[in-house]
């Protein structure tokens, strides 16, 4: 029997936790292997609730680093491969957001990065507080990220110009789909389950791709080892997809980023959960 790595063996936990929302395994996870421990130490918590009422299962923070720095950390559990952060309210209770934080698994390894943020809101810190929106988040730019494949790791430069790069192909993605008139709202696993065929028939099981994915006369072109389709390509997708599809790349980015590709696509749903006053009550 074959030895498996330690790497290897996180790496696959990892998928599993992150798809049933125990991200901070993944995070801790990763901070193992890079050494740099844990960032953010909880000061004091607040907590929303779907079940009184609130639109989402809401944790908000007000958290610590180890240079006593003080930030706003809001997550929602039902997107739990993002965080997103703000500033210490003022003395009215305005602050604003800095940044989402991203880290996402699949069998491949992770991706983390921190993209800024725009916007602002205001929230009350009692036993039992408020969190209104006046602008909602608007993301600006992926500033510093990490990608990890199995054994490699990628940071730096290297690792923002990459994430860069997969977010504009993962936001063409995403306007497409939603461009189509079947959308519908869905969690991970069964926007998987739907898109997956249509994105990649060529990979599908039968019983599951279009009907008409393929015809006769339709031209194929090979690449990591798929023949695909491009004749479907030009058919369903928009022109700017065309390259992205068949070179694999789409491919790529849907198994190393699904989390994320579900989480752009979800991006409106999203920000729909902030626009009323939310009630919290006071956990730590």
């Amino acid at each position: 029997m074959k030895k498996v790595s330690e790497k290897r063996i996180v790496i696959l936990c990892v998928t599993f936790f992150l798809f049933y929302g125990c991200v901070g395994f993944v995070e801790k996870a990763g901070r193992f292997f890079d050494g740099t421990g844990s960032e953010w130490d909880t000061a004091a918590l607040y907590s929303a609730f779907l079940q009184y009422g609130a639109p989402a299962d809401i944790d908000i923070e007000i958290a610590e680093n180890k240079e006593k720095e003080k930030s706003l950390i809001i997550f929602v559990k039902s997107f739990p491969m993002v965080k997103i952060m703000g500033t210490v309210p003022d003395e009215d209770g305005i602050f604003y957001f800095t940044s989402l934080e991203y880290i996402g698994g699949s069998a491949h390894g992770w991706n983390e990065f921190s993209m800024e943020l725009s916007g602002s809101g205001r929230i009350v810190l009692k036993e039992i507080g408020t969190l209104e929106v006046a602008e909602m988040p608007e993301k600006v730019q992926i500033t510093k990220g990490r990608i990890h494949r199995y054994d490699t790791r990628i940071t730096g430069d290297d690792a923002v110009s990459a994430l860069r790069s997969r977010r504009e192909r993962i936001v063409s993605l995403t306007e497409w789909m939603l461009s189509k008139k079947d959308v519908r709202e869905m969690d991970i696993k069964n926007f998987e389950k739907y898109w997956k065929p249509i994105l990649f028939p060529e990979i599908a099981l039968k019983k599951n791709r279009p009907s008409d994915w393929r015809q006769e006369g339709d031209v194929f072109m090979k690449a990591d080892d798929i023949n695909w389709n491009i004749t479907y390509t030009e058919q369903v997708f928009s022109e700017e997809l065309w390259p992205v599809r068949n070179s694999g790349t789409m491919l790529r980015d849907w198994e190393e980023a699904l989390p994320y590709i579900f989480f752009e696509y979800e991006w409106e749903n999203f920000l729909n959960i902030f626009s009323n006053k939310i009630i919290f009550y006071k956990v730590k």
